[in-house]
């Protein structure tokens, strides 16, 4: 029988959170009405799943003796990776003297690295995927532009949310895009990946949860990105049966490779109904947040189950819905938001403000969430809602 300990007490069952951003918000309200006691890290303060966190620490992630030293003084009883940006080679450690990592410490330590996941998925696996090379030196990339031709894409190994990422269309390109690509790259990784550009006809994120009764997945998202980030998503993303059975496969197989329980966001590119893999991440996907309204049980909840070894029935998705990136241009601590009078005042339609203290250049704030009867209304109607928030980011 599974056991649930009360928060401070002696059987209290604990989560500490590696990164306490907007998903990993999400992911602690939903442990909080289980009455699990949570632990939110990050790197800065106010972080904003620490806003909602029993507990609240800020460190650097990447530091490996000051995260084993941090975990080793809580003992918490699941460890939950939230962002890419942490010490990796501490959680194996950590696992290996009996911690759990979320979904497991080789999922992380492979999603984390694109030559880890790459090599897995195309060399291990023998899945579909674009034509790529990775490089550590000047010769070695123009090397890899000729091979792989252009225009084609070019990415830091160890980046996410686009940082680093472009777009090679001319040789004039080239010298900019490997420049861009080391300044963007997290840590001290210096390699970089050039892939094929595969002008696909559409790609999806699918959602796919392995848990103690077997792998579930959601219905596949769509969505669309600028410089490597999301911007908007919907559900359930028109695709052909059998495409999305090919789908299903490719993450069954990489995601029992990667091992653990938990939801991953699995990425493909679809063009005449070929199917590439593209990316993973072994936790909650930004594009998933369309799961608020979409789902009767969100990516969050899902994720918090599976983990937690509760069982994951079947999954209701609710009607066609969307979703609409929030932003905020300038630099504040003291950002402000009006409009939401305005925004709220369409039935099946929320808004989700994240609460992060501050803004530098560009920063996603919050989205907007909406349901309607066809995938066109619903995104219509998101971007409507999305635009009728005023954002203030002024010094």
């Amino acid at each position: 029988m599974h056991q649930i300990g009360t928060p401070f007490a002696s059987h209290a069952t604990k989560v500490m959170l590696l990164g306490s951003g907007e998903l990993g918000k999400e992911v602690v309200i939903e442990l909080q009405r289980l009455g699990v006691e949570t632990i939110a890290v990050d790197r800065y303060p106010h972080a904003p799943a620490m806003q909602v966190a029993h507990h609240s620490i800020t460190m650097n992630m990447q530091d490996s003796h000051a995260l084993l030293e941090v975990v080793k003084r809580e003992r918490p009883d699941y460890i939950v990776p939230e962002i890419e940006a942490i010490a990796t080679s501490a959680l194996v450690e950590l696992e290996e003297e009996g911690f759990q990592v979320v979904p497991s410490a080789n999922a992380v330590d492979t999603t984390m690295n694109r030559e880890r996941i790459r090599n897995l998925a195309a060399d291990q696996l023998g899945l579909p995927v674009s034509n790529y090379r990775f490089v550590d030196t000047k010769a070695s990339y123009s090397q890899a532009l000729q091979e792989i031709g252009l225009p084609c894409v070019v990415k830091p190994v160890m980046s996410s949310s686009g940082k680093g990422q472009s777009t090679v269309r001319t040789p004039q390109d080239s010298s900019k895009s490997w420049d861009f690509a080391h300044e963007d790259t997290r840590g001290s990784a210096d390699r970089i990946i050039v892939e094929e550009l595969i002008e696909f006809d559409y790609e999806i994120t699918l959602l796919t949860i392995q848990h103690i009764n077997g792998v579930s997945f959601c219905e596949p998202i769509g969505h669309r990105q600028e410089k490597g980030d999301y911007q908007e998503s919907w559900q359930p993303h028109p695709m052909k049966p059998e495409t999305l059975k090919k789908c299903q496969e490719i993450a069954t197989q990489v995601t029992n490779a990667l091992g653990g329980y938990g939801l991953f966001g699995v990425e493909f590119f679809i063009k005449n109904e070929e199917v590439y893999f593209s990316e993973l991440s072994p936790r909650p996907h930004d594009t998933g947040m369309v799961t608020m309204i979409s789902q009767d049980m969100s990516e969050f909840e899902l994720h918090v189950r599976a983990f937690l070894g509760l069982p994951v029935p079947q999954i209701h998705c609710l009607g066609p819905s969307a979703s609409s990136v929030i932003a905020a241009h300038g630099k504040s601590s003291d950002v402000r938001y009006s409009g939401l009078d305005n925004a709220l005042i369409h039935p099946d339609t929320k808004i989700r403000l994240f609460g992060k203290p501050n803004v530098d250049g560009e920063r996603r704030m919050g989205v907007a969430l909406a349901r309607c009867s066809t995938i066109e209304e619903a995104r219509k109607l998101v971007d409507r809602v999305a635009l009728q928030v005023n954002v203030k980011a002024n010094a």
